[in-house]
């Protein structure tokens, strides 16, 4: 290409820009700011005047509520394509979940820039409040399969998060679909956990485990089933990670001081770690 074409295009290029921006200028309807509902989000936010560490903290931690939001509804569908047998559809709403999971590990980075120092700078403004607290974290963990009753107990302060979260508690759960699906799909799973109280804590069971070993034995037969495995496999795995990184974050930030709201801080997620959603999945794959 010489020169005078390469201007030429350059000079279309620039008409063709102006073209969108003066149709931009005069659209009729809502705009990017009115659809996202900019001016209301923004307000929410403390400003850069008032503390840019604290505009962090606030920032990574409202988004992670929204993408946490978003996990809860998606699992939901794929817990109830699971129980109409669509393994398909689950599948491939269990893939998005994924994606959505490498953004929250990410996130944590953004965090771990702040020093001791500059938590301090805000820390005493966040009074009693603590991540321990957080409906939409417990929501994901009851929906995905980990259930305790005791952890309602922090959100009696807000009764219309405590009787959300006790109603998710009493409902089965993404890893009850599943067994429900293999039960579908002939590979039979013990009565007790097709029919139990749902918002009991799931422990192993030897029935259950010796399903998947059947699935682990014969993939080429069972190639769907061993996906779904795998799949909750990764979601867990993932969801291990951003345990991980949250405590290694808190811990560089604050250390083993006492977190905000009376909670153990480190303490709490370090154990946090060694709680697992599926344990036949993991032990069936330690035995092959």
């Amino acid at each position: 290409m010489n020169s005078t074409d390469k201007n030429e295009r350059i000079e279309q290029g620039s008409s063709d820009f102006k073209e969108v921006l003066d149709a931009q200028a005069n659209t009729k309807g809502k705009t990017y700011s009115d659809f996202l509902k900019l001016d209301e989000l923004l307000a929410l936010q403390p400003g850069l005047e008032d503390n840019s560490e604290s505009l962090l903290f606030f920032t990574l931690h409202q988004t992670k509520e929204l993408w946490m939001r978003v996990m809860y509804v998606e699992t939901l569908n794929a817990r109830d394509n699971l129980f109409e047998g669509k393994v398909g559809p689950a599948l491939k709403i269990l893939a998005r979940i994924r994606s959505i999971q490498q953004i929250m590990i990410e996130s944590w980075s953004g965090l771990a820039t702040m020093t001791p120092v500059d938590y301090l700078s805000f820390r005493d403004k966040l009074g009693s409040s603590s991540g321990f607290q957080s409906p939409g974290y417990r929501k994901l963990e009851f929906i995905l399969g980990q259930k305790e009753k005791r952890f309602l107990i922090p959100h009696k302060k807000s009764p219309h998060h405590h009787s959300e979260l006790k109603e998710i508690l009493s409902q089965p759960s993404l890893y009850d679909s599943a067994l429900h699906y293999l039960n579908r799909a002939g590979i039979l799973i013990p009565k007790d956990r097709l029919e139990r109280n749902w918002a009991e804590e799931y422990t192993f069971s030897q029935g259950v485990y010796d399903a998947w070993k059947t699935v682990y034995e014969d993939t080429e037969t069972y190639f769907n089933e061993y996906h779904l495995a795998e799949v909750l496999v990764d979601i867990e795995y993932d969801f291990q990670l951003w345990r991980f990184k949250h405590f290694k974050t808190v811990e560089r930030i604050i250390g083993n001081k006492t977190g905000t709201g009376g909670s153990s801080g480190v303490q709490y997620l370090k154990l946090a770690i060694d709680r697992y959603f599926y344990p036949e999945l993991w032990e069936v794959r330690g035995t092959l």
